[in-house]
């Protein structure tokens, strides 16, 4: 497991996330551990290292 920090589009507070880099690709629905709205996060991984990681407002 990967500890990725980052920032809420909602509440715009700091939150960490953990994140699984053995799969390649996931993308899925997570409330903010802070404001609690819904966040669509999504990223990749290769060979154990993220490559991409974003979270937008689930609309």
């Amino acid at each position: 497991m990967y500890e990725h920090v980052f920032i809420c589009p909602y509440c715009w507070e700091q939150i960490s996330m953990l994140l699984d880099l053995s799969v390649s690709e996931q993308t899925y629905i997570e409330d903010c551990e802070v404001c609690c709205r819904p966040l669509r996060i999504h990223y990749a991984a290769r060979r154990g290292a993220l490559e991409t990681f974003d979270a937008q407002p689930a609309q």
